[in-house]
């Protein structure tokens, strides 16, 4: 590919601009292109899932084996949400310096180092170590994925394409439980390197992002990128007109710093991106997640068909959000997905508060199943995936990766905060968690309904100048 580094003094269009019988239609398609790039981008957020899937089912045979304590145990499982922010701080710097594709590839080094390390471990610090590697690796993960998905896909397929990479990270999650019931921790961790090598060697195949290539002023390569995405035979003219005018916009700008994040022009995309998803951690996802067992337990139902249950639900209410998110809309899943959650929590909440008075106790450990995979289902549903969609639209690249980092760590902050504190809380109080959890759904359907943007069929520069009106302005 040329790296030719802009256009001479001069000349309005590439002959990729000119071609002849041009198919306009075709720019909106699903490509083989498209298809193949999500693919790849897809298989780092299974990497994702399989390592937050991995600590459940390992966790006798590495305490059998090696002789933990269920403290060591606990660090191991925990330390990778610390990776995850760090990889996460890192993740708008590298992303913008190496671009998409250079991300994904140097993720995956970690990754393959981080499932190794625990593969042959002998003791705990070789575990740690490597946790914490695979962390790095997610939390790098967890922002460039969606952000290349919603970079390469046309605005009408966009929010279904950027989803999958939710469907993945729950399949990755699914499908490490189930198969870590039968095989040895070892071996597991072994597995997990194979989609490491897949987008490690898929990058080669795939082209990098058309508007991170604009960014660094490669202009014919946006061009090539982008026809290859759209179609030999498609008309890019009037994307690449749109993705060319509003990045030299930005450049008029002074380059951003961190601080320039908090101005007024970036406020409403600030508050968007980091309130959904400090409302999405503290509606309770990863305490219900990481502790079903032990909630179905307290609530005296079978761990085993509950935690089953649970995969039977996420799967297919994950891959409906997928088919929905282009058809409904964002801001109208969204709040469904948030009145799903809500209405879980409370009836898991009830179900404790029964079992307290005495009241019901035939019946309340059903209820706290039906609690438990309404709330799993309806966060299937919108929840989990949308507010990483959103937050790959609504910023202006010349701070997205700077916000984009901003975002994803607060996200796992908030996963590591509920993570730990969930055990005390239920301590304190069962129903009272869970009423606790249920109010942070309801919250959310109101910050939704006020305050977040409807993306659909939208591009980005369209929803970016809506929201960040002054970014146009010197």
């Amino acid at each position: 590919m040329d790296d030719a580094k802009g256009l001479e003094d001069g000349q309005t269009s590439s002959p990729l601009l000119l071609r002849e019988n041009p198919d306009p239609g075709s720019s909106s398609s699903a490509t083989a292109a498209v298809i193949l790039s999500t693919l790849v981008a897809v298989s780092g957020s299974f990497v994702f899932g399989s390592a937050v899937g991995y600590s459940s089912p390992a966790q006798t045979g590495i305490m059998d084996e090696l002789g933990l304590s269920l403290a060591e145990y606990s660090v191991f499982g925990s330390i990778s949400t610390v990776g995850a922010m760090l990889g996460a701080v890192a993740s708008g710097k590298i992303t913008d310096f190496f671009g998409r594709r250079g991300t994904m590839g140097f993720s995956q080094i970690f990754c393959l180092i981080g499932w190794l390390a625990i593969a042959l471990s002998q003791g705990a610090w070789s575990l740690d170590l490597g946790r914490l590697s695979l962390g790095c690796g997610v939390g790098l993960l967890s922002y460039v994925v969606p952000v290349y998905i919603a970079e390469i896909t046309p605005k009408n397929l966009r929010g279904g394409f950027t989803a999958v990479n939710q469907l993945m990270i729950c399949c990755g999650v699914s499908i490490m439980y189930v198969i870590g019931v039968f095989i040895n921790w070892r071996i597991l961790a072994a597995l997990g390197t194979i989609p490491c090598l897949i987008q490690l060697l898929g990058i080669f195949f795939i082209p990098e992002s058309p508007r991170w290539l604009a960014k660094n002023d490669r202009w014919l390569d946006c061009e090539r990128a982008l026809q290859r995405l759209r179609g030999k035979n498609a008309n890019i003219s009037e994307e690449a007109t749109e993705i060319r005018d509003y990045t030299e916009t930005l450049r008029e700008l002074a380059k951003a710093r961190l601080l320039d994040l908090f101005q007024l022009k970036y406020a409403h995309s600030l508050i968007v991106g980091v309130g959904l998803m400090v409302l999405q951690q503290f509606g309770g996802v990863n305490g219900i997640a990481y502790y079903a067992s032990a909630i179905f337990v307290s609530a005296g139902f079978s761990s085993r068909i509950g935690t089953i249950a649970m995969v039977i639900v996420q799967v297919p209410m994950t891959m409906l959000g997928v088919l929905l998110m282009d058809k409904s809309g964002r801001k109208p899943l969204l709040m469904i997905s948030a009145a799903g959650t809500c209405l879980g929590c409370f009836l898991a909440g009830l179900s404790f508060l029964l079992q307290d008075l005495q009241v019901g106790k035939d019946f309340s450990p059903i209820l706290a199943l039906v609690g438990v995979l309404v709330f799993t289902g309806s966060f299937s549903l919108g929840v989990g995936a949308i507010p990483w969609v959103i937050m790959s639209e609504i910023f202006p690249i010349n701070v997205k990766g700077m916000a984009g980092s901003l975002v994803t760590v607060v996200n796992w902050l908030g996963s590591w905060i509920i993570s730990y504190s969930f055990n005390f809380l239920m301590d304190w109080s069962s129903e009272g968690t869970f009423f606790i959890f249920s109010s942070v759904s309801g919250l959310t359907v109101l910050f939704v309904a006020k305050l977040v943007p409807e993306t659909k069929g939208r591009t980005l520069e369209e929803i970016q100048a809506s929201m960040n009106p002054f970014t146009a302005t010197k």
